[in-house]
């Protein structure tokens, strides 16, 4: 295959490599409840969607006064995995994509590296990815600031106009483009079929919005044959 450029991608991993952002939301809704708190599924995508448990922790304790103490996060640790094990599924189409994909490739997400690396390896992928995986917790500040992004291009050796990243949440996209990187949006997760997702997505004009993963090789060589 003649590459007419020659990007790095970093994938977000829950909702772009794996279908894990309904079940994550769903232990977040039975944990909160199980200590005493309120929280509607909506509320919860809207907050949570793509930040990282330091963020998570701040804003549940903050705006929802609910205290995400090591009991919390140990008993929700536990619900996730367990049910990460029994039913946590890739996203269609992505191990062809990584399979075939003829440039550079990392991840970057908000989880904690134990999670990623632990949904990589249920889903099959991790061994397309290792050792390129960065997480929130390497750096200050997780998304929507810039910083995870940016050291995953620094980490790779390369500079940040030359990345494409490929995000499913609004942090992410913001993330992406406070790093200046082209940003290309998946919604075709199970969670991407709410209509106020999909505007907020829409509203922050990423370069490429696009929903069958399997279309990922063709739009990136579009994009590099676009004209700058």
């Amino acid at each position: 295959m003649t590459n007419p450029c020659e990007p790095l991608l970093i994938f977000d991993c829950d909702g772009v490599l794996v279908d894990s952002e309904p079940l994550s939301i769903r232990v977040l809704l039975d944990t909160v409840a199980a200590h005493g708190g309120q929280l509607t599924e909506a509320e919860a995508y809207q907050r949570f969607l793509g930040r990282s448990m330091a963020t998570l922790v701040s804003v549940l304790g903050a705006d929802f006064g609910i205290d995400a103490d090591a009991t919390f996060l140990e008993r929700m640790r536990r619900d996730l995995y367990e049910r990460f094990e029994k039913e946590l599924q890739p996203i269609g189409g992505i191990a062809e994509v990584l399979t075939h994909l003829p440039w550079r490739k990392c991840v970057a997400s908000s989880s904690q590296l134990e999670r990623i690396r632990l949904s990589l390896g249920l889903t099959g992928l991790r061994d397309y990815l290792e050792p390129h995986i960065f997480s929130a917790t390497m750096v200050k500040n997780g998304k929507p600031a810039p910083d995870l992004f940016l050291h995953a291009a620094e980490q790779m050796g390369t500079e940040p106009k030359a990345c494409i990243v490929v995000e499913d949440s609004p942090a992410g996209i913001l993330a992406a483009q406070r790093a200046g990187m082209k940003v290309f949006a998946f919604t075709g997760g199970s969670h991407a079929d709410r209509e106020d997702y999909r505007a907020e997505i829409s509203a922050l004009k990423p370069d490429v919005i696009f929903d069958a993963m399997s279309d990922l090789i063709h739009l990136v060589e579009k994009e590099c044959e676009a004209p700058v």
